[in-house]
């Protein structure tokens, strides 16, 4: 049980203590009304003795009497009512009034018991420390005081046990509750106060003695009258009282008067003088009972229950554990309105009137006066009264103890000893059934021992009690035997170290009998108590909680809720705590308390439950909880408790079916919306849970709404918030970003540089403020989630935001609304548009909306309800990234910020959109395109400084604006067919093959300069060119785009970012991009396979500068998917620093080379040296069509450059940067070192000649035909290695090799030496024989024919070169000997050489032949090696081509 301030001995005693009547004259109580109390009220503060009293038990042994306390009421006469065992209504009124009035009290010490795993606050605070919405109900609590005494942790069980106890009317069974005396006052101040007590002598004596009043009962027949003389020491003749209390001693005997003198205090003296006022905690609930008397209701209420402020409803009428289903019936929230217009209804009052002040006219002498009296009272006339009734009693008792038992029984029958005539066995159980005489010798002994218990002798008391409860039984008087059998029992307790246990069958069969056979369920519920607090004091909690629900029953909520709020306390203070079973019983008390019409007191119990219940997973009970919460806390005007209540219910994940949580949510927008403190401004609107917003995925465009597509025009798709946000992409746009930002500031990217992020998420860097223009929108996104199964209605969202303005010449930012309504049932987005019109700093802190519920299917009676919608709040609180840096954010939780709702608002700058016309979606592998581009300005600043930046540079180009390209007509065919390229009709005559044009071009007139921001692929920047370099506000221009397919097929994601800046610098925001993606899709075309071999010629014929011969393959590996024809190659051009195309060797005569499906041609050309020019190109056009394309323009040399640098810049980085760290690390050795030897041998074989093939496709579309235009390219580097117009892997495979080399940590030791492989050596020196074709001899003259042979050794490297000739070689293989004859060369076999830098050597030879035929004269082998390498061995040089000669025999 809950723990009481009085121990179980105290409260006993102070439950029998002997009664006392009184009464007065009229001026008596003029005297004591001065103090706006009665006489009876004057003394009640001092009945409690201080010291100790003393009383002789028959044996004469001294019985000491402490603590002892009286109870002095005045006489109230009223007739004869009999008893039914239950309350009457006023009765109830009265008890329910004092159990509402006794509530928890505010700020005191919390009692915390520990249970188990659960720590449970018991006290004032247990609202706020159970409720679900308290987060830090532990704080509040502190640990139980080690004091002896506790605080009462439930104050209104004991005050209702006390008025219980105190209203229980006098009954005929027990002479505990009887008068014992009666005080006799009369004022000093009346003529002749003898008489007056006469007087009073005479009412007392008819009041007792009269049958009219049963009311009140007095113990004996001789009550003790003790006559008190009552002196206004104010007014009053002291001398007078004086001599009338000599007078009353000489009368009436000094132990049966006092003297007492009051109201010493006058008019005069000081009000400062502070009298304490111990009248007032008596006087309260005295005025309860006789405010509850005397009130008529306003209305019919239950008489069970009197409510603490509203009525009861019907609602309450369910089961505790029942979810309320009354609510899933259409009209619900009826009831709800009604508790809603009950709570407007008169509340009872039930207190004293403020201001009023007792004992006025008393001081602290008078108050000893009145402690004195008392006392005097007590020891000199109460007790030795007393004393001698007991002695009395026992000796009649005695005196009849000698008559037989038989004897005295038949005597008892034959004169009927008082008794009614005997009775059925059935009749007697009943309490009616046998009344004994006042003067039946059962009685006497049940008189004897309730003296002796109300003078604290117990052991006495228990054995008259005892056998008293032998003759009740013996007889059937069950009233009179369960009265002894329970006082038997309390006194047995109550005997001071006694070796008597505690009788507790007594109490169970007093029980029993009282609520079972006497149907008096009063003195049952009194019975129980006692037993119950016996219970606990012995620490049987479990017996006294199976007491205490015991007693519980229909008849009285009130009483059956503070018994098993009783209940639940011992379940939690037995040894091993049972935490659920005080749970589940506060839940019955909380459930009854609110039938009774507590409705604080069922708040508290429902709160106190909640401690227990909440997160164990046990959903359902903590919505019934919730529920119930809510409904207590509105009818108690609690608007916020009662919200925050089904907010619990709503947000959690709950297991309630749709049309029960439909209900929840139509009550608790009900009660929030009769709210009236939620009612106010938006700005301090209340916080609303539903629907649950997921900040973390709060998204935020800043920038403004793209135009849609119009017509032919596609819009760069830039951002949005429909896309979804790819971590990889992004950081490919940052590092397109960085290349064009460091391109506009001179190849350095800025310390200050940060990527451009138009739309903010969760995955976004948000350390940053981010920043926003001034008239540009700012769009945020919220993510919705309903956890319910009903849809949520939101309404009138906007944003709450708050500003710091920096200039106040402009208006405000305003928010603009998005849509009218959005229905959520599951999850959903919705964008809302803010629009900033100043300068400065802006905070977005969360939406405003109305929250409503759709009506339920099908229920046409609720469409009242169901359009109800609150307007509330919800804060957007993004918590940033975890802290994960230094130690200490490694071993603690802490978070950086998240700025993404924080924007800084700057000043205007310019905003670009991009239309493309005519953009395809398809080309072939090679195809080259023209599409246009439209630039607008649609801000109010100027824009400049536009540039491009691609992941495909090679993809697009606009043109080369610095080349000075004289305009030149356009051929016919070229015209009608809207060509892409630049052409001129073949000059006539011109042969088909021939080169028709040269051009000088500079890499720098197509922005391939190299360096900086270049790729190794061509120009990743490109800077578009406008009118005047700048696009004013409101301007549109159109830019031609020319575009060629990826040399690959499939399907490509290319990327545009456009740069572009504000005239005015120095702002904030120092340049903005705009993205745009496309996709094109690639289909095959042409395969180009292209070999360079050294020719054959003699120098005197190549020339002053050598050539070459080129091996050109086109194949045609078009699948017919894009419904190509045939391919025809137009022109093939060469593009190179050293070499330029010469002849077409095999022309096709008079047609183009035409390749279908699947087909292959063939071409063989010339290549010449040309001058070197330092930095320019020469562009070599070879036509093998009608009309010749101009390559050195626009768009060829663009896509040319665009699609690689010449061969030595195109080369992979890692091997310049394996050769700059091999020769620093081995250092120049003889002739220059290795890398000299490696780098001469190279360029003996390098080519550096880049072959553009220039094509056209002839395509059926729409039964219409269209020529197609493409342009492929194969970079030959070697001498006799094939190149392929297709990416080959070794390409790759050296740029991962790149990257492996960077991601190194820490350097290597150096990579062996490296020498020239045998394949470089062997290409030094160039061998050729000069001969006659035939040759004819007569052997019949001559046997031996010799024929002059002249070999020509050229040296092809740039370094001295040693070379051997070896004569001596034969060719040993049959078969060739079975085509060429056997010969001989005649002299020397064995040369010795030594050739400079590119010389030409001739040395004559000559070969011997003994016979006609046909003999092969490329036996000579050629040694040769560098002549500053001493340790390298000569290597064999490749020979030229099998040199055939004819000997004829004459």
């Amino acid at each position: 049980m809950a723990q009481c301030v009085q121990s179980v001995q105290e409260f006993i005693q102070d439950s029998f203590v002997p009664m006392v009547a009184v009464l007065c004259s009229e001026d008596a109580e003029k005297i004591t009304r001065k103090n706006n109390l009665n006489f009876s009220e004057l003394l009640r503060p001092f009945c409690r003795l201080t010291s100790e009293g003393h009383v002789r038990d028959p044996n004469n042994q001294v019985q000491v009497v402490k603590n002892l306390r009286i109870s002095v009421n005045n006489v109230v006469t009223r007739p004869s009512v009999p008893t039914s065992g239950v309350h009457s209504p006023a009765q109830r009124r009265l008890l329910s009034a004092v159990v509402s009035a006794s509530q928890p009290a505010e700020g005191g010490v919390a009692n915390v018991i520990t249970a188990g795993d659960y720590d449970l606050n018991i006290s004032d605070r247990s609202v706020k420390a159970s409720v679900p919405w308290y987060s830090d109900w532990r704080d509040t609590l502190t640990e139980l005081s080690t004091s002896k005494h506790y605080t009462a942790t439930t104050p209104w069980f004991e005050a209702y046990r006390e008025s219980f106890l105190q209203s229980m009317p006098a009954s005929d069974h027990e002479f505990l509750n009887h008068y014992l005396a009666c005080l006799l006052v009369v004022s000093s101040s009346e003529a002749v106060p003898v008489e007056q007590f006469h007087k009073l002598s005479q009412e007392q004596h008819m009041i007792q003695h009269n049958g009219e009043y049963t009311n009140p009962k007095w113990f004996i027949p001789n009550t003790l009258k003790y006559y008190v003389l009552l002196h206004d020491m104010s007014q009053g003749d002291e001398q007078r009282a004086d001599s009338v209390y000599e007078d009353m001693k000489q009368r009436y005997g000094c132990q049966g008067c006092y003297l007492l003198k009051i109201n010493s205090r006058t008019a005069a003296a000081g009000t400062d003088e502070q009298i304490p006022d111990p009248w007032s905690q008596y006087l309260n609930k005295s005025s309860l009972q006789s405010q509850v008397r005397h009130t008529v209701p306003v209305k019919s209420v239950d008489s069970d229950s009197l409510q603490d402020g509203v009525s009861v409803n019907s609602l309450d009428n369910t089961h505790p554990l029942q979810l309320e289903t009354a609510i899933d019936m259409p009209g619900s929230l009826d009831s709800l309105r009604a508790i809603a217009a009950e709570t407007k209804t008169t509340t009872v009052y039930t207190g004293v009137a403020a201001g009023t002040s007792h004992g006025t006219c008393l001081t602290l002498n008078d108050h000893n006066r009145l402690r004195l009296f008392i006392q005097e009272f007590t020891f000199r006339g109460l007790l030795p009264h007393i004393e001698k009734n007991i002695r009395q009693l026992n000796d009649q008792l005695v005196s009849r103890k000698g008559l037989s038992r038989s004897l005295f029984s038949v005597t008892k029958k034959l004169f009927g000893g008082g008794k009614v005539p005997e009775k059925s066995i059935a009749e007697l159980k009943n309490t009616s059934g046998l009344l004994y005489h006042p003067e039946a010798p059962e009685l006497q002994i049940r008189k004897m021992a309730d003296l002796c218990f109300l003078v604290q002798h117990y052991e006495l008391a228990y054995s008259c009690y005892h056998t008293a409860k032998k003759d009740f039984l013996s007889d059937q008087a069950m009233l009179y035997a369960a009265g002894a059998l329970e006082m038997a029992a309390v006194s047995a307790f109550l005997q001071g170290g006694a070796p008597r246990p505690y009788p507790a069958h007594y109490m169970d069969t007093a029980i029993q009998t009282y609520r079972d056979v006497c149907k008096n369920k009063v003195l049952a519920e009194r019975c129980a108590l006692f037993s119950a607090e016996v219970l606990k004091s012995q620490a049987k909690y479990s017996d006294a909680a199976t007491l205490l629900i015991k007693m519980t029953s229909e008849d009285s909520d009130l009483c059956s809720a503070l018994l098993l709020e009783q209940a639940a306390h011992c379940f939690i203070n037995m040894r091993n705590p049972m935490v659920r079973k005080f749970a589940f019983h506060m839940i019955l008390a909380g459930h009854r308390f609110s039938k009774a019409g507590q409705k604080r007191h069922a708040l508290r119990c429902y709160c106190q439950a909640m401690q227990v219940y909440k997160g164990k997973g046990w959903s359902l009970a903590e919505d019934h909880i919730n529920f119930t919460i809510g409904r207590q806390s509105f009818t108690l005007r609690q608007p916020e408790n009662a919200v925050l209540a089904f907010r619990h219910i709503l947000t959690n994940d709950s297991q309630q079916t749709a049309t029960q949580q439909g209900a929840f949510l139509r009550e608790y927008l009900y009660v929030y919306r009769l709210n009236p403190i939620l009612r106010v401004c938006e700005v301090a609107l209340p916080q609303l849970t539903l629907p649950c917003i997921n900040s973390s995925a709060t998204r935020v465009y800043f920038g403004h709404e793209r135009r849609l597509a119009e017509g032919e025009k596609q819009a760069a798709t830039h951002v949005s918030l429909d896309q979804e946000f790819d971590q990889d992409l992004a950081a490919v746009w940052q590092d397109l970003e960085e290349q064009v930002v460091a391109a506009a500031n001179r190849g350095v990217v800025p310390s200050t540089f940060y990527p451009t992020q138009c739309c903010l998420n969760s995955q976004t860097d948000n350390l940053h403020f981010p920043l926003a223009v001034v008239e540009e929108p700012i769009i945020v996104e919220v993510a919705f989630r309903n956890p319910l199964k009903v849809p949520l209605v939101l309404s009138d969202l906007s944003l709450l935001w708050k500003f710091t303005f920096k200039d106040f010449s402009r208006p405000q930012p305003q928010d603009i609304m998005v849509g009218d309504a959005v229905t959520i049932t599951n999850e959903k987005e919705a964008r809302l548009k803010l629009l900033p019109r100043q300068t400065g700093q802006l905070t977005i802190l969360g939406l405003v909306y109305n929250l409503a519920s759709t009506p339920s299917t099908g229920d046409s009676t609720i469409n009242t309800t169901a359009g109800t919608s609150v307007r509330g709040r919800q804060d957007l609180e993004i918590q940033g990234p975890r802290l994960n840096q230094s130690k200490e954010e490694k071993t603690s939780v802490s978070h950086g910020p998240d700025r993404r709702l924080d924007p800084t608002i700057t000043p205007p700058m310019p905003l670009l959109e991009v239309f493309f016309l005519q953009f395809p979606t398809a080309l072939l592998c090679g195809e080259i395109r023209k599409a246009y581009v439209e630039f607008c300005n649609v801000s109010h600043v100027p824009l400049c400084g536009l540039r491009v930046a691609s992941t495909h540079p090679d993809f697009f180009t606009f043109g080369s604006s610095s080349l000075a390209t004289p305009l030149t007509p356009l051929s016919p065919t070229s015209f009608e067919n809207c060509s892409a390229y630049k052409t001129l009709a073949t000059p006539p005559g011109a042969t088909p093959g021939s080169v028709t044009a040269v051009t000088l071009v500079s890499a720098a007139d197509f922005g391939s300069g190299g360096g900086g921001v270049f790729g190794t692929g061509g120009k990743r920047i490109a800077e578009i060119p406008l009118g005047e370099g700048t696009l004013t506000p409101g301007e549109s221009t159109q830019l031609p785009l020319w575009l060629r397919g990826p040399d690959q097929e499939g399907v490509h994601e290319i990327n545009f970012l456009f740069y572009y800046e504000g005239a005015e610098k120095g702002g904030k925001i120092s340049h903005r991009v705009l993205r745009h993606t496309v996709f094109i899709c690639a289909s095959r075309s042409l395969s180009v396979r292209a070999t360079a071999c050294r020719s054959n010629t003699l120098p005197e014929e190549e020339g002053r500068n050598g050539s070459m011969l080129v091996f050109v393959d086109v194949e045609n590996i078009n699948t017919s998917e894009a419904g190509v024809r045939e391919f025809h190659i137009a022109q093939v051009s060469s593009s190179s620093k050293q070499w330029r195309l010469h002849k077409c060797i095999n022309p096709a005569e008079n047609k183009d080379c035409k390749l279908t499906t699947r087909e292959r041609g063939k071409l063989c050309f010339r290549a010449t040296r040309c001058k070197p020019h330092e930095e320019k190109y020469t562009f070599a056009d070879l036509s093998l069509g009608n009309e010749q394309i101009i390559s050195s323009t626009t768009p060829c040399a663009d896509f040319f450059f665009r699609r690689c640098q010449p061969s030595e810049s195109w080369r992979p980085l890692i091997a310049v940067e394996t050769q700059g760290r091999h020769s620093r690390s081995q250092g120049a050795g003889p002739g220059g070192g290795t890398e000299d030897i490696t780098g001469v041998v190279r360029k003996c074989n390098e080519v550096d000649l880049d072959i553009i093939v220039l094509w056209k496709a002839f395509v059926v579309e729409d039964n219409k035909q269209v020529i197609l235009e493409g342009q492929l390219h194969v970079a030959l580097q070697t001498i006799g290695k094939e190149a392929c117009s297709l990416r080959q892997k070794e390409v790759h495979t050296l740029q991962e090799a790149q990257e492996m080399v960077l991601l190194k940590f820490k350097p290597e030791l150096p990579p062996p030496m490296t020498r020239p492989s045998m394949e470089q050596l062997s290409h030094l020196i160039k061998t050729n024989l000069h001969y006659p074709e035939s040759y004819s001899h007569s052997f019949v003259q001559k046997s031996l024919c010799m024929v002059p042979v002249i070999l020509t050794l050229s040296n092809c490297s740039l370094a001295q070169v040693d070379a051997i000739i070896d004569l001596r070689h034969k060719t040993t293989s049959p078969e060739s000997l079975e085509v060429h004859g056997s010969f001989t060369w005649l002299g020397q076999t064995q040369y010795k050489l030594q050739l400079r830098a590119q010389e030409v050597m001739r040395l004559p030879l000559r070969a011997g032949f003994l016979h006609a035929g046909v003999y092969n004269l490329g036996t000579p082998r050629v040694f040769a090696k560098l002549a500053d390498q001493g340790a390298m061995c000569e290597t064999s040089q490749q020979t030229a081509t099998p040199g055939l000669i004819i000997i004829n025999s004459t």
